[in-house]
């Protein structure tokens, strides 16, 4: 079985076997690897790639650069990619530069995660959390499902 897994760095769309994800592997068209350990700051245009044509579930931290306890939860997100990647891919949606995704989807406070998977949205939280929580609270909203 395969997954289609989108690059972070240069967006095209890779099928990659599912027994492969773990072992480190590279794109297609720009040979860069295809899960850096850490999250993926995307536009609107971006996001809606990962959204639908990404088989990994993902995990979008929707955040704005005026708040603090969103620059405070920022390196404990990216150590959470470190332990969830592969099996999620994690994005930043900046709700200052993209409000129509904020509106969208309804931020109403911030920070908010949120995990989508097979393009719908099916778990959400609001406010900062430290990595341990939320490679747990990640897992365990996956599990759930």
């Amino acid at each position: 079985m395969s997954m289609h897994i989108v690059c972070p760095h240069c967006d095209a769309v890779n099928r990659v076997p599912t027994e492969r994800l773990g072992q480190g592997p590279d794109c297609g068209r720009c040979h860069r690897a295809l899960f850096a350990a850490k999250p993926v700051d995307v536009s609107a245009a971006r996001f809606e790639r990962y959204l639908s044509r990404n088989d990994t579930p993902l995990l979008v931290d929707f955040w704005a650069p005026w708040c603090g306890p969103c620059k405070m939860m920022a390196p404990a997100y990216e150590q959470a990619a470190a332990q969830l990647e592969p099996h999620f891919r994690l994005l930043k949606v900046n709700t200052e530069a993209e409000q129509m995704l904020g509106a969208r989807y309804g931020i109403r406070s911030i920070p908010t995660l949120a995990i989508f998977r097979q393009g719908k949205e099916v778990q959400r939280q609001a406010g900062a959390m430290g990595a341990q929580a939320i490679v747990q609270w990640a897992r365990n909203a996956l599990a759930a499902r």
